[in-house]
């Protein structure tokens, strides 16, 4: 296959699909090839590649119109994949994290040398990713055979996240390689996303108001610091 195409061709399969049992693997093939796709989460739709792959995560920011200067989250079937990414949680994020994760809730995670991603975002004091471990069975099963994604709102930058793979091929067309069709969507509301912050009272920053509100994320810790249970 030629990987200086900017599209993936795939024989035999459809450019929009309704999810199945095949689905998984078919992602797989499409992120392999250095393609381009859009899956369900428990939020909205996303867009997604290979976080690995500098040509594919270029064409992820083309299809979206998005300014190269904008960060995008790594999807993983469960935290435990951060270990092997060479990822970290700063206090207090991993404790949000246990009572979040999985679930809409993308903290920003430090980065180490050896971490092989291609999507940090460059920091003064070192590199950082948003993650997500999305609490959706499809997405989820998508991700245990392809591996962690690149992803990002399957909309046009600066236009509303979208609910259905209709919406989002109308905002995106033939940019994306396989649209899998797994219903609408909890809602139209993104992950919130949160940093460690040593300047704030509760050590965190909301990046991103987002399903999960600011005062429920304070309202956890507080309660883990009270001996509470957190959830």
């Amino acid at each position: 296959m030629n990987m200086s195409s900017r599209k993936v061709v795939m024989q035999g399969m459809s450019r929009v699909m309704t999810y199945d049992s095949r689905s998984p693997q078919l992602l797989a093939q499409v992120v392999a090839a250095g393609g381009l796709a859009v899956i369900p989460t428990d939020t909205v739709y996303g867009i997604v590649c290979d976080p690995c792959n500098d040509a594919a995560i270029d064409r992820l920011f083309q299809a979206k119109h998005r300014p190269r200067t904008k960060s995008i989250q790594v999807l993983l079937d469960g935290v435990q994949a951060m270990d092997r990414l060479d990822l970290s949680l700063p206090a207090p994020l991993d404790r949000l994290s246990d009572a979040l994760l999985p679930g809409p809730f993308s903290p920003i995670a430090l980065v180490g040398s050896s971490c092989p991603l291609r999507t940090p975002r460059r920091e003064p004091e070192g590199p950082t990713q948003a993650v997500r471990v999305p609490d959706s069975s499809i997405c989820r099963a998508l991700l245990q055979v392809t591996g962690p994604l690149a992803a990002s709102s399957a909309n046009r930058s600066g236009n509303p996240s979208v609910e259905t793979v209709q919406q989002a091929e109308s905002e995106l067309g033939d940019s994306v390689d396989l649209y899998l069709d797994g219903g609408p969507t909890p809602g139209s509301v993104a992950s919130t996303v949160v940093e460690a912050d040593r300047t704030d009272a509760d050590g965190i920053h909301v990046l991103r108001q987002g399903v999960i509100g600011e005062t429920r994320v304070r309202a956890i810790l507080s309660s883990q610091t009270s001996g509470g249970e957190g959830r």
